[in-house]
């Protein structure tokens, strides 16, 4: 048998490299600033976004959605979900999720969206890293994280194993995230598909730590700069990982963008990792 991480060496953050834990305790407090007001900003007040979320909660689940079936009844994590808004659409749809975030301002729009949208959801506002060892149950029937979470981290390993802590030995993994082709090599100009343009400018190696804007900064109200500090990850790297936790990857699908036929074709822009616990 394949010997496993310990899960106390998994929740200790001490074990994590200094640079992990420099990079993880700032993005932490960049996230714990104006999150609910940028929230409302971006989607309207939780009563706006629930009657929308309500009307098509399959539409808003996109991909994950044909990737889960049936949730009905199914115990599901989501990590590092952020607003909540794929965790109400799950649980509209019959299933008890699971948010693990260390944002308090997602917290309470989440917790304000599921209250408008009649149905309840957890909320766990901590590291993802140092869940509480109650929650490392191996009970999840699916546990996921998706669109903009693996560059977070400047070690892919421990959270590969939190995940692999926590599903069920016939549950399963999925990890959907930009593709390191879009986020990592090249650069695009243009609004239209008439005049988009793409250049390679970026170097796919690269293993420095680069420093943004956080993703809701545009919809913030303080003109105060906010960065957070990412590591763009290869496709091998991640699926190395995910593979070196213990979790046999079953599929591994790169995508167009699904939202356009023609803007940016034949440039992948998304992947889907689904992957199971071995035993």
């Amino acid at each position: 048998m394949e010997e496993k991480l310990d899960t106390s060496e998994v929740m200790n953050f001490n074990n994590l490299n200094s640079e992990n834990k420099v990079v993880i305790d700032s993005n932490e407090e960049i996230w714990n600033k104006e999150t609910y007001n940028a929230w409302v900003n971006r989607f309207g007040t939780p009563e706006e976004a629930a009657e929308r979320i309500s009307k098509n909660p399959e539409g808003l689940l996109s991909i994950l959605h044909s990737k889960f079936g049936d949730v009905r009844g199914k115990k599901i994590m989501n990590l590092m979900g952020s607003n909540g808004n794929k965790a109400v659409a799950l649980a509209l749809l019959g299933a008890q999720v699971t948010v693990v975030d260390f944002s308090e301002g997602n917290k309470s729009y989440a917790l304000d969206l599921a209250k408008a949208a009649g149905v309840k959801i957890e909320y766990i506002v901590s590291d993802v890293l140092k869940l509480p060892k109650e929650q490392l149950s191996s009970n999840y029937d699916i546990v996921f994280a998706e669109m903009g979470i693996l560059h977070y981290f400047t070690d892919l390993a421990p959270f590969m194993n939190v995940i692999y802590e926590l599903i069920d030995k016939k549950g399963i993994a999925l990890i959907r995230d930009f593709h390191p082709i879009s986020t990592k090599l090249i650069s695009s100009r243009g609004s239209t598909a008439k005049v988009r343009k793409h250049k390679v400018t970026g170097d796919y190696f690269d293993t420095s730590l680069e420093e943004k804007d956080v993703s809701y900064h545009k919809y913030s109200e303080n003109d105060e700069p906010k960065k957070v500090f990412l590591r763009r990850w290869t496709l091998g790297e991640i699926v190395t990982s995910v593979a070196a936790s213990g979790l046999v990857i079953k599929s591994l699908e790169e995508e167009p963008n699904l939202s356009s036929e023609v803007f940016d074709k034949g440039i992948p822009k998304t992947f889907t990792i689904v992957a199971e616990k071995s035993l």
